[in-house]
């Protein structure tokens, strides 16, 4: 697995820790933020998770395994994009780690995912900044 370049991202939100945590996991609510993903997985550690869906016409399916789970605080999943054009191989896999923390005004979520290269990491930053923006619609007051 690439742990060379490493995407972060980290924001408060207005949510408790078990909403925040629920928004995350819950296949119906990540249809609604995460580009129409279908999610699909046990949440058991060594069994598969996958996001499926279509963007701008084009099929996918995204893949990897639950690696950690540790609910509500801890996540992580290794990951292969469809769309990465990398051979399904164990070491063209990612990780993406989800970290909430409570905080007196909701939770504290940080995102890392590892990377490929430099530019895919930057990549990576603008998909989550976008991603977790519209978690946030989804659970945080109106």
């Amino acid at each position: 697995m690439q742990t060379h370049f490493l995407t972060r991202y980290q924001t408060r939100v207005n949510a408790t820790l078990e909403k925040t945590w629920n928004a995350l996991t819950d296949p119906a609510l990540v249809k609604q933020y995460f580009f129409g993903s279908s999610l699909v997985t046990s949440w058991r550690v060594g069994e598969p998770i996958y996001f499926r869906g279509e963007w701008e016409g084009q099929p996918y399916e995204d893949k990897g395994i639950v690696l950690n789970f540790d609910a509500p605080h801890f996540l992580s999943f290794s990951y292969l994009s469809s769309w990465s054009g990398m051979p399904d191989l164990p070491e063209n896999y990612l990780q993406v780690t989800y970290r909430l923390s409570p905080t007196a005004e909701g939770t504290w979520l940080e995102v890392t995912q590892t990377n490929y290269d430099e530019a895919k990491a930057k990549h990576s930053e603008e998909n989550w900044a976008s991603v977790i923006a519209g978690l946030k619609k989804v659970i945080e007051p109106a």
